[in-house]
């Protein structure tokens, strides 16, 4: 394939990019009146998301609203706008405003605020809705459908409409998942007048979380952040072999940390990395597909992540701490496999790296390299370790000791960003023969990070909430926003300190428009999503998701897995990501956790909402539909779908991940024992990331036999599962008889867990068995902890029968019942390290290396 691919895009393609990046922008560039409608109603939606974040409410006793109210008027705001700001039609009336379109605005609007308007009118008569909240709610439903066509397209209204119909049909369904029907009263009271259908989770993490997080990006790009990261990924890795594909790949990692979605990395960044890809020599395909595998993986990276990370903390009852733990490994090692797939296509294309002007020695390479894989963590860590010290020197006065030291700092790095000139934007139709010192790239942007430094002290240290954390971390960013040109100016010794605050007002406000310009889709989708919640908390449709799932999968929890991951992909190629996550995690989260625990695997709830997670992102670039292959092609001018299938050839070693942290929960860095085992782990798991990569490449030191990757996959798998081999030599428990508990409770230290097969009558009134892990307390004696735990037991005809549950205890939340009975107590055997497999995994994948290294050419071994 040479590098003069011929542009295969269609206006078909070019039509479904405008689409996507309408979906990202606004449909609309309204002139006249309605511009200014459009300017302000963002602004002042932006100004109230502030309000309710901030603690001003509080401490002025004005302005306090209850999380339904907010979550009212955020609906209200995203309904108006999805009518004024989106056309009926693609094409039609994009520079004015229909008068029917600001008449649905309005209506919208007013249904979605009903329930703050209302709101104590509905208190009193919960439950017993009047014919006029009945109007209002079906008005709403319908409207609601709408704005999530114009804003987002066909596929989720289409899903939501399903769902009532099915909601409504229940009689008339087929057995399998037929249930006795809701009346339309019902539904619509269930669905708009309470916090079980629109109104819930989904929409108030929307409006708590996500929308700062938001227009904290927005600020950053603003600012110039997004150019900095972009530049500072190019000046350390252009030099290398495919080193603007490298710097795509890292730099679309660092602009998840602003935007946290996957087509906005691929329309901002591909516009910059997409071209210098195939100006050394990418073809457009592989260019194109470069980006998207890195924008996809772009919203896998901590913090941010996507909406969908906030809405883990609420389904999974985690802090958002928490979540970014599990998260981060994972996420690490896919940014660093997706480097190294980048780096054998470099070689194989035989590309050489762009001169820089000065080179660097080794040490700074591997220097750049530790700056660039674990720049956050590092970061994370230094504000941790480095002045979390200060939380216990000076208790709750930390912050105004901390607070004025950050803006000296800020001042202190503006004041030497001035010593260097200030970025530019680059040409993508420039010529690319050398690329700019590192130094002075990286220092002239340095303040950008403080903002990261200040939300991960809020998250981490201060342990605020993740609405309050991004709060100070936007307000921060506001003052940048407004300071660094005049401040640049002083230093500077410029005149003209006045226009360079005005811009800094100016750029701030459009920050706040474009942060609610961008929050529309969100905003709708999380509302739209919760139709299919509703609909499950009405129907009871989760049991029978169970039954039906369990029939397909014959109980086998790898089918199931590969039944859920091909219904987030099929969902997600029409659904955004959060849409998509709430969807599949609502319907099949409970089901893999209920299937695993019968089956003997306890998958902890985390693991499963990240799997669901990981394959709605994959969604988007997988084809036919692949909305960021679509807008990388329209960038790269090559065809959407061969553009879909490589990206996705890409990411087959993050779609990988997910089977594989089921499995093992370690690479969630659960279960860890200590600073060694997550050594080894670390290491583990980047090697076999790495390994899988040169397997799925058909490359490594030279191109490999058929048989060579086949071994290759199998030392991945080996390196990832260890216990899947050790497990047959020696096993890692035995199940032994229930009435031998309180003989294992008393080896149990204090504060352990048990994990036990039970089986009883479930709610349903079907016969389960189950295995549990349960707590065990401290206690004097085996049968006092067992009570602390919440379980008294009696042995009956060789049986061990739970006689009582305390309310609220461990024991109820486990899942046991009244009358059931303890079966087997699964105890834990004495055996070698399973790590122990790694010995030979790693012996023949040093067998392999041998001979390709002694057949590769001299081309190939100057790689460096």
């Amino acid at each position: 394939m040479s590098n003069s691919e011929p542009n295969e895009g269609t206006a078909m393609d070019q039509a479904k990019v405008t689409e996507v990046l309408q979906t990202e922008t606004g449909g609309r560039a309204a002139t006249g009146y309605a511009a200014v409608i459009l300017f302000v109603v963002p602004l002042l939606w932006s100004l109230f998301q502030l309000w309710i974040a901030s603690p001003l409410p509080y401490i002025l006793e004005i302005g306090v609203f209850n999380s339904s109210e907010t979550r009212s008027i955020h609906l209200a705001f995203a309904a108006f706008l999805a009518f004024s700001a989106y056309p009926m039609f693609r094409g039609k009336h994009v520079d004015h405003v229909p008068i029917y379109d600001w008449v649905l605005a309005l209506a919208a609007a007013f249904a979605a605020s009903y329930l703050y308007v209302f709101y104590e009118e509905l208190s009193t008569r919960p439950g017993a809705p009047i014919t006029q909240d009945l109007i209002v709610a079906l008005g709403g439903l319908v409207l609601l459908l709408e704005a999530t066509r114009r804003a987002l397209g066909l596929p989720l209204a289409i899903v939501a409409g399903v769902f009532i119909i099915y909601a409504l049909a229940g009689p008339y369904m087929p057995d399998v998942i037929s249930h006795k029907g809701a009346s339309l009263n019902k539904l619509a009271s269930h669905m708009w007048l309470g916090t079980e259908g629109v109104f819930g989770v989904a929409l108030g993490v929307s409006t708590s979380f996500v929308f700062l997080f938001v227009l904290f990006g927005a600020l950053l790009e603003r600012a110039g952040a997004g150019n900095y990261f972009i530049k500072v990924a190019y000046a350390m890795l252009g030099h290398m072999r495919g080193g603007p594909a490298k710097a795509a790949v890292v730099s679309s990692g660092l602009s998840g940390v602003i935007s946290g979605s996957s087509i906005a990395n691929v329309v901002t960044t591909g516009t910059f990395t997409i071209p210098l890809m195939k100006r050394v020599g990418f073809p457009a395909t592989k260019a194109g597909a470069v980006e998207v595998a890195a924008s996809t993986n772009g919203q896998l990276t901590p913090p941010i992540m996507g909406a969908a990370a906030f809405l883990m903390v609420e389904y999974v009852g985690i802090s958002y701490l928490e979540v970014i733990k599990h998260a981060i490994l994972p996420a690490m090692i896919s940014y660093v496999a997706l480097i190294y797939i980048v780096h054998l296509e470099a070689c194989k294309l035989g590309m050489k790296g762009i001169e820089r002007l000065n080179r660097p020695t080794l040490a700074m390479r591997m220097l750049n390299w530790v700056v660039i894989l674990l720049g956050l963590c590092v970061l994370t860590l230094a504000v941790y370790y480095g002045i979390g010290w200060t939380k216990e020197l000076f208790g709750d006065a930390a912050v105004w000791v901390l607070g004025p030291l950050v803006l000296l700092i800020y001042i202190a790095l503006v004041g030497y960003a001035t010593r260097f000139p200030d970025l530019e934007e680059d040409d993508p139709e420039s010529s690319m023969d050398e690329l700019p010192e590192t130094g002075p790239t990286v220092k002239t942007g340095l303040y950008f990070l403080l903002p990261v430094v200040v939300l991960i002290w809020c998250l981490t240290v201060e342990r605020f909430s993740p609405q309050l954390s991004a709060f100070w971390a936007t307000m921060f960013m506001v003052f940048i926003v407004i300071t660094q040109r005049p401040l640049k100016a002083c230093f500077r010794r410029q005149a003209g300190l006045l226009p360079k605050m005005t811009q800094g007002f100016s750029d701030l406000l459009h920050s706040l428009v474009t942060g609610a310009r961008n929050m529309v889709g969100i905003g709708v989708a999380t509302a739209t999503a919760g139709i299919v919640v509703g609909t499950v908390t009405l129907t009871g449709i989760g049991l029978v998701m169970t039954q039906f799932v369990e029939f397909i999968s014959g109980g086998n929890l790898l089918l199931m897995l590969i039944f859920t991951a091909l219904i987030s992909l099929i969902l997600g190629m029409g659904l955004p990501t959060t849409a998509n996550y709430i969807v599949v995690s609502t319907l099949m989260a409970p089901v893999i956790v209920t299937l695993g625990a019968q089956n003997g695997l306890l998958v902890p709830l985390i693991a499963v909402h990240l799997f669901v997670f990981y394959f709605g992102i994959l969604a988007d670039d997988t084809p036919p539909v692949g909305l960021a292959a679509y807008a990388a092609a329209a960038i790269s001018g090559a065809d959407p779908i061969r553009t879909g299938i490589q990206g996705f050839t890409y990411d087959i070693r993050t779609a990988i991940l997910p089977f594989m942290f089921i499995f093992n929960t370690q690479l969630l860095l659960i279960g860890l024992t200590g600073w060694f085992d997550l050594v080894i782990t670390i290491f583990s798991a980047v090697t076999a990331m790495l390994v899988f990569s040169a397997a799925t490449q058909g490359y490594w030191f030279t191109k490999s036999y058929k048989w060579e990757s086949a071994l290759l996959l199998l030392i991945t798998f080996t390196l990832f599962r260890p216990g899947y081999w050790w497990d047959m030599v020696y096993p890692e428990t035995e199940e032994r008889p229930g009435t031998v508990i309180e003989e294992h409770v008393a080896k149990v230290p204090a504060d352990g867990d048990i994990v036990v097969k039970a089986s009883g009558m479930s709610l349903s009134g079907d016969e389960v068995s189950t295995y549990l892990k349960l707590p065990i307390p401290a206690g004097d004696s085996p049968s006092e902890r067992l009570a602390a735990a919440g379980l008294e037991l009696s042995e009956s005809d060789g049986e061990m029968v739970v006689d009582f549950v305390g309310f609220g205890s461990p024991a109820e939340d486990a899942g046991i019942s009244f009358g059931w009975t303890i079966d087997a107590v699964q105890v834990e055997l004495e055996r070698p390290p399973k790590e122990l497999m790694f010995i030979p995994a790693l012996a023949l994948l040093g067998l392999i290396a041998f001979g390709q290294l002694r057949r590769r050419t001299p081309e190939e071994a100057s790689v460096t």
